[in-house]
């Protein structure tokens, strides 16, 4: 698997987010309205990551600054026809070494109770449920998590 750092508004990208947002009208009746802006995903304060298997994308996620020590990742996803295979693992992983590079202390997230899959992967992975944050805090759908690096 190669993992590349790329730009949020790559045509590329915005084609997964397409899907990823298709994918949230199917589990929660309309796309996730919070607010995105494509600076957010570029260094010095975020990143965001493509992995490819065979020139094929297979994952994506990014981060970006949330304050001074954590960053929050966001649009992380498989596509369906390449799920199970750890890539959303590996990435997250490759997601987390970035953020210590860029000197965060801490990765936060938002998933929703509509996303079994994701809510057992950051679980796994050592990330721990905190209060709600961002757009959708009140939420009753709304999963926050946090994982200290």
């Amino acid at each position: 698997m190669l993992i590349e750092a790329v730009g949020y508004a790559d045509p590329e990208v915005q084609a997964l987010v397409d899907r990823v947002q298709a994918e949230y009208i199917v589990r929660y009746g309309g796309p996730d309205r919070t607010p995105v802006d494509p600076a957010q995903f570029a260094a010095p304060d975020g990143v965001f990551l493509l992995a490819r298997v065979d020139g094929d994308i297979v994952a994506c996620g990014g981060f970006r600054r949330h304050d001074d020590t954590a960053c929050e990742a966001k649009r992380m996803f498989v596509p369906p026809e390449h799920r199970g295979h750890g890539y959303a693992r590996a990435l997250l992983g490759a997601l987390e070494g970035a953020a210590r590079v860029t000197g965060y202390r801490r990765v936060l997230l938002e998933t929703g109770v509509a996303q079994p899959e994701a809510i057992g992967l950051y679980e796994s992975a050592g990330y721990a449920r905190v209060p709600g944050f961002g757009r959708y805090r009140d939420s009753p759908n709304n999963r926050c998590y946090a994982k200290d690096l």
